[in-house]
């Protein structure tokens, strides 16, 4: 059974953002992405940098991170952009089992 996964990522504007999203739903690679408001990093990067940015979550299946990776740093402007995950150890059965549905190509139409 494929499990879920959350998958955090960082993004320099709302556009950047945008696009990254649209590009994993587009691929199917994330059954959602979403797209929280700004935040303040602090991190060091040739010495301490101090930035706005924008925070993705997106809800996928595990065996889609590699080209989830993959995808986001082909399109992403950062030279080493975040993206990193972890499982979703419980959640409503039901949502679960859409994230699988919606990341397999099993989307149910209306």
């Amino acid at each position: 059974m494929t499990e879920a996964i959350s998958v955090y990522m960082t993004a320099g504007s709302y556009k950047e953002a945008r696009h990254i999203a649209g590009e994993l739903i587009d691929n199917r690679l994330a059954a959602c992405v979403n797209i929280l408001g700004s935040v303040t990093s602090i991190f060091y990067w040739d010495g301490i940098q101090e930035e706005q940015e924008v925070v993705l979550i997106a809800k996928a299946s595990r065996e889609d991170f590699a080209a989830i990776d993959e995808k986001v740093r082909a399109i992403h402007s950062y030279d080493c952009p975040c993206v990193v995950a972890w499982p979703i150890a419980e959640g409503d059965a039901e949502f679960v089992q859409w994230i699988r549905d919606e990341t397999r190509g099993k989307r149910q139409e209306p």
